[in-house]
């Protein structure tokens, strides 16, 4: 029987927030992230940080769904060189020896473009390499549900799991892990 865990790996759930849908022109306003299986409110289970602006644009309606003002990111949120050394080094802190970081994310496309553009642009490497794991994708492949019906909700629904979805990017990287575990044992029950 194929183990559904590996000991290889460290699957951290991340989220962020932006004042826009793109890194090219919006800023990564928060950054919220947890280990999937242990997804404490507790230091140091669990990262979040937000961001001094970089950029000035902004998507009324990004800005809006995260409650985040540009004035007051600037005056309180760390500058993101910073913010990503310290994502950096809270991710090899949770990522035991010979083992690999590995990014988990809902819609992981959007907020892995944020999260390897930034360290890429702010520390030159990227803790988590080149890849993530999507929980979207995921949940099809383990469920056979078609593309339309792997919005938050409906995964959500699937499991039987309450999901606020709050915008406060730890909170919701918390609520990915939750559900990413769903399909997880869903798949461990198939398997098994």
């Amino acid at each position: 029987m194929p183990s559904l865990r590996d000991d290889r790996v460290t699957l951290i759930s991340v989220d962020i927030e932006a004042a826009g849908p793109s890194p090219s022109s919006y800023a990564m306003l928060s950054i919220g992230a947890c280990l999937v299986d242990e997804p404490s409110s507790e230091a140091p289970d669990r990262f979040y940080a937000e961001l001094r602006p970089d950029r000035e644009a902004v998507d009324e309606r990004a800005m809006t769904v995260g409650g985040f003002t540009l004035e007051g990111l600037r005056a309180s949120g760390t500058e993101p060189q910073a913010a990503m050394q310290q994502f950096a080094d809270w991710i090899e802190s949770v990522t035991p020896e010979g083992s690999r970081a590995v990014m988990v994310g809902f819609n992981a496309a959007f907020d892995w473009m944020f999260v390897c553009d930034y360290f890429d642009r702010y520390l030159g490497r990227n803790p988590f390499g080149h890849s993530a794991l999507d929980i979207k994708a995921y949940y099809m492949g383990v469920t056979g549900e078609p593309w339309s019906k792997t919005a938050m909700v409906h995964v959500a629904e699937h499991y039987g799991v309450t999901v606020d979805l709050t915008h406060n990017a730890l909170d919701d990287a918390r609520d990915q892990a939750s559900l990413f575990r769903a399909v997880r044992a869903e798949q461990a029950a198939r398997v098994g």
